[in-house]
Formats: C-alpha cells, sequence, structure tokens
C-alpha cells in the first residue's frame, strides 16, 4: 500500500509539467509518424543518366521502361559517352546506363542491345539494389519479349514472398520504430528519476521514511511501466492508421514482451540513475545507451551482419528480443511457441540487471 503513495507521488510530479506531457504523448505520434516515412530502406528516385548507343527498337523500349518506373528520375539522355567519373564527382547521377548494339541472345532474329550499369559506389546499399532493380527491369522486358515472338523459355524461375508480399519496408520498420519509442521513452524518464530526488534534496526524506529500498525501487519504476505501456499502445494505433500495419499475433503475448523488455529496461535505467550525481550525466549516459542498443537491435541492419566477436553485444541487448518479437507479432502472427526462447533470454537478461540493479541501489542506500 506504501508503494501506492510513491507511485501516485511519481506519476503526479510526471504529469503536472506541461513540458513533459508534449514529451511523452505527443511527441510520440509525431516520430512515429515522420520515422514510418522516412526511416526506409526503400530506394526510389534513383538519379540516372541514360546514353544509347543503340539503334534497336529494343533498346528505346528498355530506356522507355526505365524513363516510366518510379523507382528511377532520368535526369538526361544522350547519344554520345559521357565521362562517368566527372558525373558522379559532380554529383549530377547516382547511375549511367549505356546501350550498345553488341549482343545476340538465342537466335539469331532476336537482337538485343548491350546494357551495361555504372554505379557510384559511394552507397553502397542503394548501388546494390538500384543495380537489381535495372537488371529487373532488363531481364523482365527480353523474357516478355522472347515469349511474345513465340519461344519457350526452357527455365522460369518464380518467386513466393510470404508475409509482406509487396516488400514494402514500413512494413517492416513500424513495428521496430514502435519498440524503439517504447525503449526511449521508460529509459530516458526512469534515467534522471532517483538524481532528480538527489539533487532537490528530497532523498533523504524517502529513506527516513517507512519505505524499503525495494519499496522505493518499486515506486520509481512503476510509473514508468505505465507510461512506457501508454506509448506503446499511442504507437500501434498510429502504426496501423496511419500506415496500414494491421497486427496478426495476439496482444496479449505482445503485452508479455512488454512488461518482461520494461523492467530490464527500467532497472537498467534505475541502475544509471543511481551511478550519476546529476541529471545530465544520465541523460548523456542514457544517450550513449540509447545508440548502443538501437545500433545492436537490428532495427536497421541484419543481426547476422554483425561480427562473431562482436555479437555477444547484441546477444545481451533486450532491445533486439523486443523488435524480433514484435516484428513475428505484427507481420508473421506468430503464437509464444515460436518466440519463446526469445522471452526466456530477454527474461535471463532482465533479471540479471534487476539484481545488479538492486543490489547497487541498496548500496547507496547504506551509504
Amino acid at each position: 500500500m506504501r508503494v501506492f503513495y510513491l507511485f501516485k507521488k511519481e506519476l503526479i510530479e510526471i504529469l503536472r509539467q506541461r513540458e513533459m506531457l508534449v514529451l511523452i504523448f505527443i511527441a510520440p505520434i509525431l516520430q512515429t509518424i515522420v520515422l514510418g516515412y522516412v526511416v526506409t530502406t526503400d530506394v526510389k528516385n534513383i538519379p540516372v543518366q541514360v546514353v544509347n548507343l543503340s539503334e534497336s527498337r529494343a533498346a528505346y523500349r528498355i530506356m522507355n521502361r526505365i524513363n516510366h518506373s518510379s523507382l528511377f528520375d532520368v535526369k538526361k539522355v544522350s547519344r554520345s559517352p559521357e565521362d562517368a567519373v566527372s558525373v558522379f564527382k559532380k554529383g549530377e547521377a547516382k547511375a549511367i546506363i549505356v546501350l550498345r548494339d553488341s549482343f545476340e541472345a538465342g537466335n539469331k532474329s532476336i537482337r538485343y542491345p548491350e546494357v551495361q550499369i555504372l554505379m557510384d559506389g559511394i552507397d553502397a546499399n542503394t548501388a546494390g539494389i538500384a543495380a537489381g532493380y535495372f537488371n529487373g527491369i532488363v531481364r523482365h522486358y527480353i523474357m516478355t519479349d522472347i515469349k511474345q515472338k513465340g519461344f519457350e523459355l526452357p527455365l522460369e524461375s518464380q518467386t513466393v514472398i510470404r508475409f509482406n508480399p509487396d516488400l514494402d519496408s514500413i512494413n517492416y520498420m513500424g513495428p521496430g520504430i514502435v519498440a524503439l519509442l517504447l525503449a526511449m521513452i521508460s529509459l530516458f524518464l526512469t534515467s534522471i528519476s532517483i538524481v532528480r530526488e538527489k539533487e532537490q534534496q528530497t532523498m533523504d526524506t524517502l529513506l527516513i521514511s517507512r519505505l524499503t529500498p525495494m519499496e522505493i525501487f518499486t515506486g520509481k519504476a512503476l510509473p514508468m511501466a505505465l507510461l512506457g505501456l501508454v506509448e506503446m499502445g499511442i504507437g500501434i494505433v498510429v502504426v496501423i492508421l496511419f500506415f496500414g500495419i494491421h497486427i496478426r499475433g495476439s496482444l496479449f503475448y505482445l503485452f508479455i514482451t512488454a512488461v518482461i523488455f520494461l523492467c530490464a529496461t527500467l532497472s537498467y535505467a534505475l541502475l544509471i540513475s543511481t551511478l550519476c550525481t546529476s541529471q545530465q550525466q544520465a541523460l548523456f549516459f542514457s544517450w550513449f545507451s540509447m545508440v548502443t542498443f538501437l545500433l545492436l537491435s537490428g532495427l536497421f541492419t541484419p543481426i547476422e551482419n554483425i561480427p562473431l566477436a562482436f555479437r555477444w553485444l547484441a546477444d545481451i541487448n533486450p532491445l533486439r528480443y523486443l523488435i524480433r518479437i514484435i516484428r513475428e507479432l505484427f507481420l508473421k502472427g506468430n503464437d509464444i511457441t515460436y518466440f519463446s526462447k526469445d522471452l526466456l533470454v530477454m527474461t535471463g537478461i532482465t533479471v540479471v540487471i534487476l539484481s545488479l540493479s538492486l543490489v547497487n541501489f541498496k548500496r547507496m542506500v547504506s551509504r
């Protein structure tokens, strides 16, 4: 019962700050909307130049398809060779497509131009995806043309994509952004809670009260956990309404996952709060930790890309498991049997962080 009054006191102290209310309730909505449109791996409107040295109709048809594709922004079409190095240095285009009359495929009556793709490799990811787009357009045109002329292909591959058939990156990034906002709000707000008591010189009042260290710890964490769950609910609603990403799995499993994750994050935030002597220090450590958690979470890059020597850092990152589970619930609709191992690992991480945080808090209280 005593914990309830501390919980009420913490909640009132947060909600009476108007600036904090904007940060807690308005900012996440705007962030989810903006990040949903901006943080995307889709490559569109790639600036390109086309050099058509071919006289064949196929070359003009391929060039026409590129020009009318939303994936590319054709800046220039020329009939003479271009200095690719100069074009890339000036930033006039990220790709140059050269069409020449020098290639014969299959039957002698079927003539296709040689297609050369020159890419600016500064952004390796964009260059690789753009090259795949170019190859796909050319391959699709040639295969369609061959079929129209009555020729049968000896082998034709068909790709079946499940769970995200349109390959829209927002379906993949949206749930991850919800997890990211949950982590940010809970970490930043909680990390300054005990430090604020120290700076306001009210920590001694709590210590001489009848509250035990465990009750103080719980009373500080529960309001942040409640706000974190509210933030997650707001994020889910925004993702569903604005981006049309409907959750296929159980909200109950998502709630369980969020509670376990919040226990780990809040424990780590309170550990930061007990180690720091000012709110500035706590915010700095929280920001540094958040960047590390984010880069090792698999939100932007696959975990498999991390070198094995540093993979263990991702293995002890609770944000990694939250993002993985929330994506499975949104896109695959899996039940708990498919990610029970991730839940167990995250629970183990939570127990370790919570134990360290409690030990350090009791040590601080006993001084």
